[in-house]
């Protein structure tokens, strides 16, 4: 057996061997805040040290706190969700522990499957940034001894928690937007996710739109994609009459349909049509769209998951709602023409 393969076998015993110390000794030297001399506790290191030795935290969490947060996440490769992530694992790395991410597909099987994982390596906790997981699913962690924290659903779970961003505040604003840019024929695109937030967004808007007796036009399109909102564009650009003013419930629907818009029909946004998104990803910013929408405060949001986390509260659900922040772009006029 080479060199290398035997150090990455160094085991707790083999340490306490070569320092002249016992297994526990070795143990308590690793823990954090456990009682050992500080001559013990040189021996141990210095002894590690020559034999390449580290502690196997997950083997570790069999017996306490494996310090395992697992994100459970579908639709990774989509700007928001992967910034999201990005954001959520660098917080939890900072806070000290340990993420795992799990991605799920759609369909049940595989998000059951997934979540099973979380409870074979004695996860601490399960984020799911997914909407598609059923509370079923969600409960059997529960009932584990897991901690669960679920971004941007609707379910009231004992003893889960709840962030989420205040989606309705976002609908009656992007009305108020559209209004105050002089367009009086509205539309809506949504996608066929039908996710709590999608949906919160669309009801929201919608209604405020009626009460202040303007119509809304509402087409659902395929999945929360950029090809889907090119589709809607050519459904909506297709009929007699076509809205001035549309909000896309999220970015990437809002940047397909502002390219057919323009391309194919010849709009010039903001003077033809005005177009508000929601998520403030990276290629909202682009020169090529300048697009009105609403940032989610992902810094915030992650913040809030690591205090869920570092200090939890038991008992009853928890929901913490954060107000998206309207970030005023290109393709909203600022008044009436």
């Amino acid at each position: 057996m080479s060199e290398s393969r035997s150090r990455s076998f160094v085991s707790a015993q083999m340490v306490a061997d070569r320092a002249g110390v016992s297994r526990s000794a070795v143990s308590r030297t690793f823990t954090h805040g456990a009682s050992v001399s500080e001559a013990t506790r040189r021996k141990v290191l210095e002894a590690a040290g020559a034999l390449g030795y580290h502690v196997n935290h997950l083997a570790r969490g069999l017996r306490e706190r494996s310090n395992i947060v697992c994100l459970v996440v579908a639709d990774m490769t989509t700007p928001i969700r992967a910034r999201m992530v990005e954001v959520l694992t660098r917080k939890l790395q900072a806070a000290g522990k340990i993420t795992m991410v799990i991605n799920t597909e759609t369909e049940t099987e595989s998000v059951d499957s997934a979540l099973r994982q979380t409870l074979n390596y004695r996860a601490d906790a399960t984020v799911v940034l997914s909407g598609t997981p059923p509370a079923s699913l969600i409960e059997t962690c529960l009932a584990n001894g897991q901690q669960v924290i679920l971004i941007n659903r609707d379910e009231d779970l004992r003893g889960s928690s709840n962030l989420g961003v205040d989606n309705a505040m976002a609908g009656r604003e992007a009305l108020f937007l559209l209004r105050r840019a002089g367009c009086r024929r509205l539309g809506l695109v949504t996608s066929n996710a039908r996710t709590a937030s999608l949906v919160e967004r669309e009801r929201v808007f919608v209604e405020a739109a009626r009460a202040a007796g303007l119509p809304v036009a509402v087409t659902e399109a395929g999945p929360t994609h950029y090809a889907s909102g090119r589709d809607a564009a050519r459904r909506v650009f297709g009929r007699s009459q076509a809205p001035d003013g549309v909000f896309c419930v999220t970015d990437l629907l809002a940047l397909g349909f502002m390219d057919v818009a323009r391309h194919e029909f010849g709009l010039a946004i903001p003077r033809d049509l005005c177009v508000v998104g929601f998520d403030d990803i990276e290629q909202a910013g682009w020169d090529s769209y300048r697009l009105t929408t609403f940032s989610q405060p992902l810094d915030a949001m992650a913040d809030e998951v690591v205090d869920l986390l570092l200090r939890p509260a038991p008992g009853s659900a928890q929901r913490r709602i954060i107000e998206p922040v309207p970030v005023w772009r290109h393709s909203v006029r600022p008044g009436p023409v």
